[in-house]
């Protein structure tokens, strides 16, 4: 086998074990709990920020 046949070889074995590491930790990770601030929801508290046009130029 020539060099470039190697290196080759080697970085798609690479290349499957990132994707392999990647995915495992994509599948095991648990979402982190819901946080709430003056009983709403970070998610309504960051739509209501958004629907605020206060400092909006116009």
């Amino acid at each position: 086998m020539n060099a470039e046949t190697l290196i080759l070889r080697g970085l798609f074995g690479a290349s499957v074990l990132a994707c392999a590491v990647m995915l495992m930790a994509m599948v095991t990770t648990k979402p982190a709990p819901t946080l709430v601030t003056a009983g709403r929801t970070v998610a309504a508290t960051s739509v209501i920020a958004l629907a605020d046009n206060t400092g909006m130029a116009g």
